[in-house]
């Protein structure tokens, strides 16, 4: 499976990043570019359960692919959301269902990062986009 050309550049940046602090900073830069929720998206239907941190997920269906938007109080997550995002955008539901979430990560060098809770966390916004797509069909 080919990666969309936002994905590709996350990947290239993190293979050069040296070290946590850097690919930590490449984090923050990159959940600074999340696209920002409206107040109006950040309901309670929206909210992303089973996360510490608040996250909420807004998605669509556009031209066969799914768009989403994610945004979240803590400023790590929002960097481990952008990466999530970029991975995800305009993937068919079959292609979003069969991604593996842990291989992007270890390709990004993020995966030890990603604590216990951190990853259930990324889980739970995985699984409200499935439920997205099934409520979509």
């Amino acid at each position: 499976m080919s990666l969309p050309s936002q994905a590709s550049q996350a990947l290239e940046s993190f293979t050069q990043a040296r070290g946590w602090e850097q690919r930590a900073r490449l984090l923050m830069q990159w959940g600074e570019r999340l696209e920002p929720l409206a107040d109006s998206e950040k309901t309670e239907a929206n909210r992303v359960h089973g996360c510490e941190s608040l996250v909420w997920l807004v998605a669509r269906q556009q031209d066969g692919g799914w768009q989403f938007k994610a945004s979240s109080d803590a400023r790590l997550l929002r960097g481990l959301l952008a990466m999530l995002l970029v991975r995800v955008q305009g993937l068919a539901s079959g292609e979003l269902a069969a991604l593996d979430l842990r291989e992007w990560f270890t390709q990004l060098g993020l995966e030890r990062q990603l604590s216990p809770s951190r990853s259930n966390g990324l889980h739970a916004v995985l699984q409200r986009m499935a439920e997205l797509q099934r409520q979509a069909q």
